[in-house]
């Protein structure tokens, strides 16, 4: 048996007037999605228990059957873990944006772009190696990853109480307050301030200005955690596997788990990825083990910038260029496989931000379900149908259990 979960990040949404009252599931077009749902059998999981932030590390920890409460110290450790990089006992990992922010002069301090207007991999990667160069010591590291995204490393006390916020949560709005939280940590008001001017300085950034493009001009800091402790997909349920995903993030996860994490060349997170590529390694993994996850980042994306006409092309291309060619060559081949497609959490375009919100999803299985739900894959069709079936909301270690038919063997 072959176990494929299939994740299009933060695809879930409401109904949005400029899609005729729609959600982006409803308005794209999914016709492999639709044809593998009504033969599925339509679950609700809580990917996010009460009380935990509804980001991407705690929903796919969840849908890989750990549990939160137990494992997770935050994200930036998961992503650590994707870059090879080890956190000693007195470490401390912080995600750090590339962003772009406003000084209107007034005091007030404008995050207008979490992304940097989505900067390459290869020039943020200058300007990360420019970061370290000038401001890398003992006690702080900068570790470039992709895009956007990238690693601060603190050995340092931490002062009780001190919080950060993601980014993406507050685009358009007044951060100046969370900024001054910062400076409660002696080490990151000089490099707030050396970051600005070194970025501002950068041949990167002078040629993104030439050619209309947001500069990246700050780092935002969030995501703490010291090195979680978690035991491997193999040792827990026995089942070997790869995953596949453009976003760091994921990729610590696997590495965390046991799994091989495969590198597509061209996927880059966002509605330019290489769907296909992605496509072509899950296979590859399946032809030799029995798991696969592939995670594709660009509904979430789409979701943060509020742009719903991207949001529905993001999950049509997932349909269409993930999940149709996946299930037909696994069709194919002719092997037993089972088959999910889910969403880690709602990301919905009125807010920008995510939502803790179950999430729906179908459970498709080559040899046929008992009582297939007969309906498309949306939100309400997912919602009606487990209403109507009188069955439970389930955990994350509850549907990863059923996914792959076996009790966790370890913790």
């Amino acid at each position: 048996m072959k176990y494929i979960l299939l994740i299009g990040d933060g695809m879930g949404d409401v109904p949005i007037p400029s899609l005729d009252d729609r959600t982006p599931l409803e308005a794209a077009a999914t016709p492999a999605m639709d044809r593998l749902a009504r033969q599925s059998e339509m679950l609700l999981v809580r990917t996010v228990p009460e009380g935990y932030p509804p980001g991407s590390d705690v929903a796919n920890l969840s849908l890989l059957g750990y549990e939160p409460e137990r494992c997770y110290t935050g994200r930036a450790p998961l992503e650590a873990a994707s870059l090879g990089v080890e956190l000693g006992p007195d470490e401390t990992a912080f995600r750090c944006n590339l962003v772009h922010v406003d000084r209107p002069g007034d005091g007030r301090l404008i995050m207008v772009d979490y992304s940097s207007g989505h900067i390459t991999t290869a020039e943020s990667r200058q300007l990360i190696e420019a970061l370290q160069a000038e401001c890398g010591n003992n006690c702080l590291r900068l570790h470039p990853g992709v895009s956007y995204r990238h690693l601060l490393v603190y050995r340092g006390d931490v002062p009780a109480g001190f919080a950060t916020v993601p980014p993406h949560d507050h685009s358009d709005q007044d951060v100046s307050g969370f900024s001054r939280e910062y400076r409660r940590v002696e080490a990151f008001s000089p490099l707030l301030a050396k970051a600005e001017r070194i970025l501002a300085e950068h041949p990167v950034n002078r040629e993104r200005q030439r050619q209309g493009k947001r500069t990246a001009n700050s780092i935002w800091l969030w995501g703490e955690g010291k090195r979680p402790a978690m035991a491997t997909l193999q040792a827990r349920f026995g089942i070997r596997g790869g995953l596949i995903s453009a976003v760091d993030l994921l990729k610590g996860l696997g590495v965390l788990g046991g799994l091989t994490v495969v590198d597509v060349p061209g996927a880059t997170g966002y509605l330019d990825t290489n769907y296909e590529g992605k496509a072509q390694a899950a296979l590859d993994v399946l032809a030799k083990d029995d798991f696969v996850l592939v995670h594709v980042e660009a509904p979430d994306e789409t979701g943060h910038q509020g742009l719903a006409q991207e949001k529905v092309r993001a999950v049509a291309d997932f349909d269409r260029r993930i999940v149709a060619p996946i299930a037909e060559a696994m069709e194919q081949r002719g092997e037993p496989f089972r088959l999910v497609v889910t969403m880690d959490h709602y990301t919905p375009i009125h807010r920008r931000t995510h939502e803790d919100w179950p999430v729906p999803m179908f459970l498709y299985d080559s040899r046929g379900i008992a009582a297939p739900a007969a309906r498309t894959y949306t939100e309400a069709n997912v919602l009606a149908a487990v209403r109507e079936s009188g069955q439970a909301m389930l955990s994350g270690t509850a549907f990863f259990q059923r996914f792959v038919e076996r009790e966790a063997l370890n913790g």
